[in-house]
């Protein structure tokens, strides 16, 4: 399985996550769930629904962290 996390790849061995949650955790294990939102194949998923949201191979992943400032 492969997977573009911020425009880096992972190849992903099996078994392979069976949700994006649990693929947010084994890919970027130091990740904080506040204060960040999640985009898979250009589609904000919100926090309730990574437990059940599963991720395709190929699929994209953008993590956007929120800051501070103006």
């Amino acid at each position: 399985m492969q997977v573009t996390i911020n425009h880096q790849t992972h190849h992903l061995t099996a078994p392979f996550p069976v949700h994006l949650q649990e693929l947010l955790h084994r890919c970027v294990p130091e990740l904080k769930a506040k204060g960040i939102a999640v985009a898979l194949n250009n589609q904000v998923i919100p926090r309730p629904q990574w437990e059940q949201t599963a991720v395709p191979t190929q699929a994209d992943i953008l993590i956007i962290t929120a800051t501070q400032g103006g």
